[in-house]
């Protein structure tokens, strides 16, 4: 193919974008969307590199993947190598075997997979990890497994009916991604099925092409479009919305219909569009923009590991620096050499260097999984043992692995002799309540039985693929509210979780809960922290910091969002309690008790806590009941 500047400038309006974005420019809510343009213009390159062995007569997967070989691996390579020095020395032991294991998935090209079982990556902890941004590389080298072999078997056996084969491909795939925005948005936004239309657009873009445009003012109207697609979903698009789906069509047809403008015409003069793309400064990001987005990630995690907190502009600034001084550094001395004919870049050398690459990552990584994350780096740090309370995982905490119908009332019932029955119905930010239950039993004045389910929320329209047996779990919430005699609910839940989906089932469970005659309690979102506690502890007693007040590491108007759909409930707001305009403690003040777990399940003393402060008491009822 010929080389054309103007992908090389589209690949700086993708990566630009992605880095400001992870480093917290919130200008740009949906900077991660320049994955999506990376997808199509992958798809269209390969596709066109294929296309060129074949019609010379010089197929060969070998060499297909000789090629990626030398493109991908040496500065990926280069950079999990760096990022492994670094975790070695700032990574405590829990967060190292982490990174052990995200290391072979990473250099073994399924980190897509390793981090949809494990992160998501909106997640509030996402940015301590400094390999996420691999899973997009995962997702272009699974492609690659198939990719090949199947253009290949339609040009030779399906005489070229590229749309025939692979238009109905990316509109399942596109469906696919459409339905797993609702029913399993985490396996949606990492797996390869929901991706393949991206990656397919930009093949069927190079090869069915459509003939080059004579029309000028057709092809810079194609150029504005698709440049405003692109801005439009870099502007408007944000991490609470369903994506992929719907919404990444935006910057993937944007990017198409800027590929397409581009293509050359001898009668048609340059497009503005691609004059734009074609300037020097955007040509020379898009030159360097792998390496960009390799080593842009694991210095944005590292300095975020050692904050644990919002970082200002200096510091943002400082990381653009050393993130663009990087991957100059990186294409110049590991990229380009690779990729040029010598040597030590014919197949055999390059097969051996990758093979021994591969295996010394992964052994690496096995050391430190197996190792435990060395924890005599840190001989300072210890945890300590934070007393939690008894869930009853199992019965009356439904973490997957147990039957839902093991739940039992007598077992669930954790406090007793009074006339209310209340039901506690909700995910493990209800079930964090429980310890904390009976040194507010006379506060409360209620029989509380526990309904809880591990990332099940109280929502009747709420549907997961991950835990399919939720839809029946809340369904049965109805007829314990009828056998039980349940006068109220109180509905709890992670609700950052949901955001993306959205809360409109919600207040169809609550008008249901109403319509049976039972007052209705809602719980807003607790505070989250961006780590464990005892993490920020430990880093705030380096730091020397006196008190036990953080930032919380969330949406702050996340209960502002949940309030418009409790309409007819009661609604509690935590961050009102456990919050000022500095922080929320992590610890008591006095005791040095932590108040959390983890990063923001409540300990005991936490649960305790929040329960004398905002809990709903139910002795108003009871003299009602008395009376009558």
């Amino acid at each position: 193919m010929n080389y054309r500047r103007d992908i090389d400038g589209l690949r700086a309006i993708a990566v630009l974008p992605v880095v400001l974005f992870h480093f917290g420019v919130s200008a740009i809510p949906g900077g991660f969307t320049g994955v999506d343009i990376f997808f199509v213009i992958s798809g269209y390159l390969i596709s066109g590199s294929l296309l060129d062995d074949l019609e010379r007569g010089q197929v060969s997967i070998g060499r297909f993947y000789w090629r990626r070989a030398r493109r991908i691996l040496p500065a990926l390579t280069f950079v999990i190598v760096l990022a492994s020095i670094a975790a070695w020395f700032i990574l405590l032991p829990s967060d190292l075997h982490e990174y052990s294991l995200s290391v072979i998935a990473a250099s073994t090209f399924w980190s897509n997979i390793y981090f949809w079982k494990t992160t998501n990556y909106f997640s509030i902890d996402a940015e301590l990890r400094p390999l996420l941004h691999t899973w997009s590389l995962s997702v272009e080298e699974q492609y690659y497994i198939f990719a090949p072999i199947l253009v290949y078997l339609i040009y030779r056996y399906a005489s070229k009916r590229w749309l025939t084969i692979l238009l109905p491909i990316a509109i399942g795939s596109f469906a696919l991604a459409v339905m797993a925005t609702t029913l399993a948005p985490t396996a949606g936004f990492y797996l390869l099925p929901t991706r393949v239309w991206e990656l397919a657009l930009g093949a069927m873009l190079m090869l069915r092409r459509p003939p080059a445009l004579a029309s000028r003012p057709l092809t810079e109207l194609i150029g504005l479009a698709g440049f405003g697609l692109i801005a439009y979903g870099f502007l408007t698009i944000s991490e609470s919305d369903p994506f992929p789906g719907y919404n990444a069509l935006f910057p993937c047809i944007g990017t198409a219909l800027l590929i397409y403008a581009g293509q050359p015409h001898a009668d048609r003069p340059v497009p503005v569009a691609t004059q734009v793309l074609q300037l020097t400064p955007l040509v020379w990001i898009g030159l360097i923009s792998y390496s960009l987005y390799l080593v842009h990630w694991p210095i944005n995690s590292f300095v975020h590991y050692l904050s644990l907190k919002a970082i200002g502009v200096p510091t943002i600034m400082a990381m653009i620096v050393a993130s663009v001084a990087l991957a100059t550094f990186s294409w110049k001395y590991v990229e380009q050499p690779f990729r040029q004919k010598r040597a030590f870049t014919a197949p055999l050398p390059i097969f051996a260097f990758s093979a021994t690459a591969i295996a010394l990552l992964c052994v690496g990584g096995l050391a430190g999984a197996l190792g435990k994350g060395f924890p005599q780096r840190f001989p300072d740090f210890s945890t300590e043992r934070v007393l939690v309370g008894d869930w009853r995982n199992g019965v009356c905490f439904n973490e997957g692995a147990s039957r839902i119908d093991n739940w039992n009332l007598a077992d669930c019932t954790r406090t007793h002799g009074f006339p209310t029955n209340v039901l506690l119905w909700g995910d493990s930010f209800a079930a964090h309540y429980v310890s904390g239950l009976e040194a507010n039993a006379e506060k409360i004045q209620a029989n509380v039985i526990q309904y809880t389910y591990a990332g099940c929320p109280p929502n009747l329209s709420y549907f997961s693929y991950a835990r399919p047996a939720c839809t029946r779990f809340n369904e049965r919430a109805l007829s314990i509210i009828r056998d039980a005699n349940i006068q109220a609910v109180i509905l709890s839940g992670r609700w950052t979780d949901y955001q993306a989906r959205g809360f409109d089932g919600l207040q169809k469970t609550v008008d249901r809960l109403r319509d049976m005659g039972v007052k209705v309690y809602v719980i807003g979102q607790s505070p989250e922290f961006i780590a464990d506690v005892q993490k920020i502890a430990f880093f705030a007693r380096r730091e020397h910091v006196a008190n036990t007040s953080w930032p919380m590491a969330m949406d702050p108007d996340i209960n502002k969002q949940v309030l418009p759909f409790v309409k007819g409930a009661t609604f509690i707001d935590p961050l009102a309690y456990l919050c000022d305009g500095a922080g929320c403690s992590y610890a008591d003040a006095g005791t040095r008790q932590f108040l959390y777990f983890d990063y923001g399940h409540f300990s005991s003393a936490g649960a305790t806590l929040a329960i004398s402060k905002y809990w709903p008491s139910f002795a108003a009822s009871n003299k009602v009941a008395k009376a009558k």
